[in-house]
């Protein structure tokens, strides 16, 4: 790794976020609004189970209430959506979370698009994509603006930039495309099954990975001086990139874990504090 490596340290990100939080948090009790996150966990995945307590403790110690909805794995994609509607039809809850993948039997698009989009902090819905690639959604999905938070914390620029995007995923790939492209990035959306994937990445600006596959970006994919964020989390900490060859032609790169990960959960909790705002602004 060069000594002009920039590390983007997501734990010093996430740390800034909260602390503005912490104050907003402060101010919405005293006018007798506590921000509240609910999340679903349907069935009893270890990973799922232990990503849910991970933003519960997150929200418990920013002063947000954490309520958990733990549901079984027979559930129906009926029953979950009933679920969904009493959380939305509830004032007190101001974002709410479905924790996924959900069990194959569920109708998963069909429980996202159960949220009401006032309280769609995670931006799972289609109105909510829809809303990011217009440029005007409240709550973009939390991978992809944590990524560009990142860059803006770091006073990484993007207009102009080239972007090469590798992950189409409708909470990743491709709406972190379309808030580059909205930043007035020039973006290309690659995959597993693009040809010549190397020689694409070879010409970007900023390689965004997110293709759930690790160590799949190589070192030598990467142009002297580009900007790479891995949004990859595989099983052992290891990310979509191989980190120290990547880091070795990279002007910046964050790490994995304590990269995009931590700015996740940050972004989750502004989300569900910028909900409860609102409804003190109502």
């Amino acid at each position: 790794m060069s000594k002009e490596t920039v590390i983007l340290d997501g734990k010093k990100v996430s740390d800034d976020i909260k602390a503005k939080l912490a104050v907003k948090v402060r101010e919405l009790k005293q006018q007798g609004v506590t921000p509240c996150l609910a999340t679903i966990l349907v069935g009893d995945d270890p990973a799922s189970a232990t990503y849910v307590r991970m933003k519960g403790n997150a929200c418990e110690r920013l002063g947000i209430i954490s309520k958990k909805v733990v549901l079984e794995t027979s559930t129906t994609t009926e029953e979950l959506i009933a679920a969904i509607q009493a959380l939305n039809e509830d004032p007190n809850v101001h974002g709410i979370l479905l924790q996924h993948p959900v069990p194959h039997h569920i109708d998963e698009r069909a429980a996202f698009d159960a949220i009401d989009i006032k309280k769609d902090v995670d931006g799972v819905t289609t109105l909510g994509f829809s809303q990011n690639a217009f440029d005007f959604a409240d709550y973009p999905s939390c991978t992809p603006a944590a990524i560009i938070a990142i860059m803006d914390y770091y006073s990484l620029p993007i207009e102009g930039k080239h972007a090469v995007v590798v992950g189409r995923s409708p909470i990743l790939g491709k709406p972190v495309s379309m808030m580059l492209l909205n930043r007035n990035a020039t973006v290309t959306i690659c995959h597993s099954r693009t040809k010549n994937l190397g020689e694409i990445v070879s010409q970007a600006d900023i390689v965004v990975a997110a293709v759930g596959k690790p160590n799949f970006i190589q070192g030598d994919w990467i142009k002297p001086g580009a900007v790479v964020l891995d949004a990859g989390y595989n099983k052992g900490n290891i990310g979509d990139c191989d980190y120290e060859a990547c880091a070795k032609a990279a002007s910046a790169i964050t790490p994995v874990p304590a990269g995009v990960g931590p700015v996740t959960i940050a972004t989750l909790l502004k989300h569900t504090v910028e909900s409860a705002e609102r409804t003190v602004q109502v």
